[in-house]
């Protein structure tokens, strides 16, 4: 018998975080199934989840996929109605999931959703990772309601209305199996980072939209597996934003937006190097622009098949303004101060 929705932790390594936080997932998710699916963990989790929470599925993957390939191998063994995709550093509270569930059966036209995000260490503070919802920039800078590129609101209700927005987070992701699968699921080749905004994308430019409700709410530590000034971190970001940029841009926008790309991102670089010393992040953003033009060519396919899929030409969740320009020139902060 199929489960109307299966909530999917994929694990690498994080016994600690499953021992923390598990708890509140099999306790306030109603009749969900919940399931772990491991990356080849070399800690205990195996072990834990056998002797503390024999009631949790469990799926094991023979090598570390990554994030984005990892939940497909997963999902691949999954059989339900909604997948929601969940970190394992996520505390989840009472109704967060039957308030996704309910809207998603109210609005067949919404293909993902996602809860607020709060964060852990600072509960009345959004969670940098999706805080209330995400949109990207007219260049592909990912920002959220309630969080501008390092600057992270604190949560007074401001941003507590459903939202229609271009990417949901991949913390905690709730998704149509059927519209996961034929967007195509996870791009498995970016191991981690940006995946779920390509994903969200891909559903938008095919006419289906992505929410937020902030009603729901969760508490995110963010950062469990990369911190955030890892220079592998800093790679992924850079190359996998590129790519994502490739894929969807609409044919007009592709070369004016990737060459003034390739301007803010060796000025990002320069900006590491020279204001921050952080030599580390600087060597990743000149790797990144070379294994972004090293493997371009395996991308033209997809980006064929979907411009080929677009029924609409202007997502409108990408605003067509400068991030950049908004938060460093005009000194904007807040998301409210730009919309």
């Amino acid at each position: 018998m199929m489960d109307k929705t299966a909530i999917v932790i994929l694990n690498w390594n994080g016994s600690k975080m499953l021992r923390q936080y598990l708890p509140s997932v099999i306790d306030c998710s109603g009749d969900a199934a919940v399931i772990v699916a491991d990356n080849a963990s070399t800690d205990d989790s195996i072990e834990l989840l056998e002797r503390d929470f024999p009631s949790v599925r469990r799926i094991q993957l023979e090598k570390n996929w990554g994030f984005a390939d990892g939940y497909n191998k997963a999902l691949q063994q999954v059989e339900a109605d909604y997948y929601v995709l969940l970190n394992s550093d996520v505390e989840v509270t009472p109704q967060w999931l039957e308030t996704l569930v309910v809207f998603m059966d109210a609005h067949p036209e919404v293909a993902a959703c996602q809860p607020k995000l709060r964060s852990v260490f600072r509960r009345e503070c959004f969670e940098y990772a999706g805080a209330c919802g995400g949109f990207i920039d007219r260049l592909g800078y990912p920002f959220c309601r309630g969080r501008l590129f390092d600057t992270v609101e604190e949560d007074r209700g401001q941003y507590d209305e459903p939202m229609s927005v271009l990417w949901a987070t991949g913390a905690c992701l709730l998704i149509r199996r059927d519209d996961y699968w034929k967007a195509g699921g996870l791009d498995g080749r970016f191991f981690a980072h940006n995946e779920e905004i390509d994903l969200c994308w891909r559903l938008r430019t095919m006419g289906r939209l992505v929410y937020c409700l902030p009603q729901s709410v969760v508490y995110h530590v963010g950062g469990g597996t990369l911190p955030k000034n890892n220079p592998m971190k800093t790679f992924l970001n850079f190359r996998n934003n590129l790519t994502m940029l490739y894929k969807n841009l609409p044919e007009e926008e592709l070369k004016p937006v990737m060459r003034l790309r390739w301007w803010l991102d060796y000025l990002a670089a320069f900006q590491t190097l020279v204001l921050n010393r952080n030599w580390g992040d600087c060597k990743a953003i000149f790797r990144a622009r070379k294994a972004f033009k090293q493997w371009l060519p395996q991308f033209k396919a997809d980006r064929e098949r979907i411009q080929q899929q677009r029924t609409v030409p202007v997502v409108p969740e990408r605003m067509r303004i400068s991030l950049v320009w908004q938060y460093y020139a005009k000194r904007k902060k807040h998301f409210s101060d730009i919309v």
